[in-house]
């Protein structure tokens, strides 16, 4: 299913927020200035994240504080936070269970009158029995570990941590003296999709949309001047118009649409991702697509476009879609692609992860990489960015760090074709957000909106004296960002101009190992 894209509503305007230090401050505006309802949907929405924005520190410090004012004032709050697996990842399903039980307190000090609707969003589909079987050893792994983790909190902890672990207590066995142990002959269901989207409505007239959810690691700034592993670059929109209707018909729908109840309702400009549980118990490993709205823009803005595509993206893992650039490329000797990746996933940088997960992404993803080279070849620039420092002493994988300098961490998720349309959306160019996962973006076509935005993203990883021809939407501005890069890092890193180094495609291909039966959807 596709958005209609060409015929969009009209937009009134869209403000670019470019990473957290821009876009927390207009996200606590928008519910201090809502005036009868929020609706929002976030993968992760922490009440205790601070507070940023001098409006909203006159309420309180925090965001527990800013939603009992809100609840206070009589808004109504419908949020829905995503749950995770607690099998495959109980700390993110603690994370949402905690976040819930935050939002019912905020309710219960605001008073009887407080107006919220707040849920724990799991998404219903879930992997088939053949599957669950050839997975059972990780699955008692991940269930072990978890008993382990519970095992080491005293007793009173412990029975804090079940209270916000709901999904994971029928898995887990208590023992006489307190203590866990898995169910060994257990099979539990695993739940491969996830509600990613990260989108608020307020009061049916303005939108807040893109990449970036709410919690105190996701805060950085547009200098990424702190410790690598707390940078996070992001873009967010806050817009208003026509877009607010569709978002809001999607925010009152997805959990019907993605249940079965419910087809998708058409939208214009609202792009998304949505999948549905499959029926039966056979093979499948994942959900049946429903919209791939964010896909198919993607592929249709790719095939208009005519001099330039830039790229940023969390992961770029998508095959399929790389074979139809890559087709593209080859078919327009005039056509240029500018693509900025991390330089390598945050697990696997930052937490050291060499498991199968991490493996398997960065082995889609180099593959995509050298499919994208094979089809523009030298009009194919792939970056990274660091920052202008040098990094300490190696400890880990070396992941962490490009050419020397501590890497910056790339979150955001936009796409600009030629100067005429740009997409921005909670989508990664990976099977999981284009298939599987509850995805929310927009498509711009308004060439005022869509060049406004192509300058910003552009000029961040730039030097400030960068000339025009590293911002032309021409196959030459592909040469000069690669050679700026290339200079870069021949250059000692607080010396170098800008963020700007070229991606290490062959860390990545070292560290990818392929997962024959497993779907690319996976990760």
């Amino acid at each position: 299913m596709a958005a209609r894209i060409g015929t969009p509503g009209k937009v009134k305007r869209v403000d670019v927020l470019l990473t957290a230090q821009e876009a927390f401050p207009v996200l606590e505006r928008a519910f201090l200035g809502a005036r009868t309802e929020i609706w929002a949907s976030f993968r992760v929405f922490d009440l205790s994240t601070k507070l940023r924005s001098a409006e909203a520190r006159r309420v309180g410090e925090c965001w527990f504080d800013l939603i009992v004012h809100t609840l206070r004032r009589g808004i109504r709050i419908h949020m829905a936070i995503a749950d995770f697996d607690p099998v495959a990842w109980a700390e993110g399903h603690r994370g949402a269970w905690r976040s819930v039980r935050m939002f019912v307190a905020a309710a219960e000090i605001a008073g009887p009158s407080a107006k919220l609707h707040v849920i724990p969003a799991l998404h219903p589909a879930r992997t088939g029995l053949l599957p669950r079987l050839m997975f059972w050893p990780a699955i008692i792994k991940k269930l072990t570990a978890s008993a382990r983790r519970l095992n080491d909190l005293t007793e009173d902890e412990r029975r804090a941590a079940m209270r916000e672990l709901p999904g994971l207590r029928r898995w887990l066995t208590r023992r006489r003296d307190g203590r866990y142990r898995p169910r060994y002959l257990s099979l539990p269901p695993l739940c491969p999709a996830t509600h990613h989207q990260k989108l608020a409505v307020f009061d049916r007239h303005r939108v807040y949309i893109g990449g970036l959810d709410l919690d105190d690691r996701r805060f950085d700034t547009p200098n990424h001047d702190r410790q690598s592993e707390e940078t996070w670059h992001d873009v967010q929109l806050m817009m208003e118009g026509a877009i607010a209707k569709e978002a809001q018909t999607h925010l009152e729908t997805f959990a019907d649409v993605a249940a079965g109840r419910l087809d998708p309702a058409p939208q214009q400009q609202l792009l998304r991702t949505i999948s549905r549980r499959r029926t039966g118990i056979g093979a499948h490993f994942g959900p049946e697509t429903v919209a791939h709205e964010i896909l198919a823009a993607h592929e249709m803005l790719a095939r208009r476009a005519e001099r330039l595509i830039y790229l940023e993206t969390q992961y770029f893992r998508d095959r399929r879609l790389a074979r139809l650039l890559a087709e593209v490329g080859r078919s327009r000797p005039e056509l240029g692609m500018i693509l900025i990746l991390p330089g390598a996933p945050d697990d696997v940088a930052f937490e050291g992860n060499s498991g199968l997960d991490a493996r398997f992404g960065e082995f889609l993803q180099a593959q995509s990489l050298r499919i994208l080279a094979r089809g523009f070849h030298d009009r194919l620039f792939v970056g990274g960015a660091a920052q202008p420092r040098r990094a300490g002493t190696q400890i880990g994988n070396g992941r962490d760090r490009l050419e020397g300098a501590p890497i910056i961490y790339i979150h955001a998720k936009v796409s600009v074709f030629d100067e005429s349309s740009a997409v921005i959306s909670s989508a990664n160019l990976n099977g999981r957000s284009l298939k599987w996962d509850t995805e929310a973006g927009v498509v711009l076509e308004d060439a005022q909106d869509v060049g406004s935005l192509r300058r910003k993203v552009m000029a961040h990883w730039l030097p400030e004296d960068a000339g025009p021809g590293f911002f032309a939407a021409e196959v030459r501005t592909v040469a000069a960002w690669r050679d700026l890069a290339l200079t870069n890092a021949r250059t000692a890193p607080e010396a170098r101009r800008g963020f700007l180094l070229p991606y290490d495609l062959k860390a990545a291909e070292r560290f990818g190992q392929p997962m024959p039966v497993v779907p690319d959807e996976m990760v």
